[in-house]
């Protein structure tokens, strides 16, 4: 069983005067970077509590954008359970549910709303899938949302990795008969106090865009148009699995992975989970393997050894012109494989992500996109 110490690392958050620090999981593979292996067995304890409790009932599983995206897509995996995520991405031709995500650098938070009203019709319950639930005031305004608009009336539930609501928050859950599930019970006193005994004086580093870095990439990003699911919208679990593994054979058929014994797997944003599933492939040939990815959050880095992030890079993003994000503590790696299913044409983006890389020793590193135009 995972402790409060195997998983928690206190952050400092930057120009967020909701709540000035951050949790940071250290095997969640989101800003530190992780072995695929452990991760996916974080997750799978998860899934193995959530089935566990609710066998035999068919379950709506809803992630949350970003950082949960991965978790929910792998109890929906599990579970193979019906699976859709929030988004803060536009999606051409449907409605939306809008509501906003407590303490959040990005709080636009979305769901289709077709994609929902379908679901709700085969769902015997919802539960909503985090790595972290602090006070649930988030999901209580979603789920207000979904009796209201959509008339829902399927039991709720949430399952987190971790879970820091003090008894107040847990007391309203209970009156309102939502189930609460997760892995490890956090005291966010101290919090506060331990973010703010950290400098800050990490190396921030910006990677603005070369024009000959951007020239020589143009067209080098690998198309894997096979299979291609997007979790922003409503899919099984069982077939996003067979999915995500038609992306790995892809990607297995156009990179030269042999010889590396370092390598990383680097997924953009909101598209984590088969990233992962890249990562824990290529892991399981013996190379030694690190995933993470990027992410909106602007964490300060500090040079102290036991502070979580120690070096941050600013990026453009892949998905939106004009869009800051960031990557931390990049190290040399023999192979370097870079994930998304952004639109093509984003130039500036590539040279951005390929320049931090380059910044941090890398050289052999591939770009694979997973979609349809």
């Amino acid at each position: 069983m995972y402790k409060e110490t195997d998983l928690v690392k206190i952050a400092k958050r930057e120009n967020n005067n909701r709540r000035k620090y951050l949790v940071v999981n250290r095997l969640q593979g989101k800003h530190i970077p992780v072995s695929p292996r452990e991760a996916l067995a974080l997750f799978d304890a998860l899934a193995e509590l959530v089935g566990g409790a609710y066998a035999g009932e068919r379950l709506l599983l809803v992630g949350f954008a970003e950082t949960a995206t991965a978790i929910g897509a792998r109890l929906a995996v599990k579970l193979g359970a019906a699976y859709i995520q929030t988004t803060r991405e536009r999606i051409p031709g449907v409605s939306w549910l809008y509501f906003t995500e407590s303490h959040s650098h990005a709080t636009e938070q979305k769901l289709v709303r077709e994609d929902m009203e379908t679901a709700l019709r085969e769902a015997d319950r919802v539960v909503f899938v985090e790595d972290e639930v602090t006070t649930g005031n988030t999901i209580l305004k979603i789920i207000e949302i979904l009796k209201e608009d959509l008339k829902c009336s399927v039991p709720f539930s949430v399952a987190s990795l971790l879970n820091g609501m003090d008894e107040m928050s847990l007391q309203e859950y209970q009156k309102r008969r939502i189930a609460v599930h997760y892995l490890v019970k956090t005291d966010h006193s101290r919090y506060a106090e331990i973010a703010d005994g950290y400098k800050g004086d990490g190396q921030y580093i910006k990677t603005g865009i070369d024009k000959n870095t951007e020239a020589a990439v143009n067209g080098e990003i690998t198309e894997c148009p096979d299979g291609y699911m997007n979790a922003r919208r409503l899919i099984d679990g069982s077939a996003y699995d067979a999915a995500c593994r038609s992306f790995w054979e892809q990607i297995k058929a156009r990179a030269d992975l042999n010889g590396a014994r370092t390598a990383l797997a680097l997924g953009s944003e909101e598209f984590m989970y088969p990233a992962l599933y890249a990562a824990a492939e290529l892991e399981k040939t013996g190379c030694h393997v690190r995933f993470h990815a990027t992410t909106r959050s602007p964490i300060a880095v500090s040079r102290e050894e036991d502070y979580p992030l120690h070096t941050r890079y600013e990026l453009e993003s892949l998905y939106e012109d004009g869009r800051k994000i960031f990557i931390y503590d990049l190290i040399k790696y023999d192979k370097v494989i870079v994930l998304t299913d952004a639109q093509a044409g984003r130039q500036e983006g590539i040279s951005s992500v390929l320049n931090a890389l380059k910044m941090a020793g890398n050289e052999d590193i591939m770009f694979f996109r997973w979609g349809r135009e």
